[in-house]
């Protein structure tokens, strides 16, 4: 990782966390629609996989993704408006948290339904092959959503088929509020379907980074899919509703010394390379004027409910 890279990253990860925490403040203030889902303390499980990509792969986040959409060029303003259920915002005031694809940036839209990107992506890495691109697909999945059968049946196509798909396997401590021990035997890594699997510390930046720039390079080469499974803790609720009350305190402040923004911070102070000291407080600043303006932003008309549903424009129910 050059120096540049560095510093994008660190921004990346950096910008994901205040934003999610700018967020907490819009959800306890009533504003939100709907609940906030945090990536806190598994920041760099979703920046340094998305910034190892190509600028022509897909990616397909889930809701503690958020970072991998900020690298591929989403804005606050666009995260805010969703958040709050505006008119302007991506989906209309339709949807809420990230549910949002962009075609043009290579993201497709994330589903609640956990699992389910599994074959859709092996579908859109299929394309890929079909059409001769030197492309790759990337999505993540949880503990709890390796148990589900869209996964198993995605991942084992895509590993029959050899398509350059990257599955990013976030082992972050809990499904809801079920440990992994208790759904399924052994570690993570031994749901691969018989893919390539890596298995990262998930709190490195540089390590994770490293490894997906491996996985890509493996599934450039023709060598098919890559299961890479990243270690890392789930240091909020599932939600912001959530009081994690089920996680024992002692765990969560082991897992508060591995923060991976200090260690990322450590790493690039041991090769010389400075932070911007004002960095946060500019970042703050502007999220704070971002979500102000979001507020002002205008709610759907009741007269747009039935646009935008069905393909046809020509449509009159």
């Amino acid at each position: 990782m050059d120096q540049a890279t560095a510093h994008r990253l660190y921004e990346a990860m950096l910008l994901t966390r205040l934003t999610e925490e700018r967020l907490v403040k819009l959800f306890r203030q009533g504003q939100t629609v709907g609940s906030v889902y945090r990536s806190l303390g598994q920041e760099a499980t979703a920046c340094a996989t998305a910034l190892a990509l190509g600028p022509d792969d897909v990616i397909a986040p889930l809701i503690r993704n958020l970072g991998s959409m900020l690298v591929r060029g989403v804005t606050p303003t666009e995260v805010f408006l969703q958040y709050l259920g505006r008119a302007t915002g991506p989906t209309g005031g339709r949807e809420h948290n990230n549910h949002f694809g962009s075609v043009e940036r290579g993201i497709i839209a994330p589903t609640s339904m956990l699992g389910a990107l599994l074959p859709v992506m092996a579908g859109v890495a299929l394309s890929f092959r079909q059409k001769g691109e030197h492309r790759v697909a990337m999505t993540w999945i949880g503990d709890g959503g390796s148990s589900t059968g869209a996964f198993c049946e995605g991942l084992n196509f895509a590993v029959v088929q050899k398509l350059p798909l990257i599955v990013v396997g976030e082992s972050n401590g809990y499904a809801f509020s079920t440990p992994p021990d208790r759904q399924m035997a052994g570690r993570m890594s031994l749901r691969s379907q018989g893919a390539f699997t890596l298995t990262v510390d998930g709190n490195d930046a540089v390590t994770v980074y490293a490894a997906a720039t491996e996985a890509r390079h493996r599934c450039l080469q023709g060598k098919g899919p890559v299961f890479l499974v990243c270690e890392t803790f789930r240091r909020s609720g599932h939600a912001e509703h959530d009081d994690q009350r089920y996680v024992d305190p002692v765990l969560l402040e082991q897992w508060a010394a591995k923060d991976p923004l200090l260690r990322f911070e450590a790493w690039m102070g041991q090769q010389g390379w400075k932070l911007d000291p004002s960095l946060a407080v500019r970042l703050e600043a502007e999220l704070l004027a971002t979500a102000e303006a979001a507020l002002e932003a205008p709610w759907p008309l009741p007269d747009s409910l039935t646009q935008g549903i069905f393909h046809s424009a020509g449509y009159n129910p």
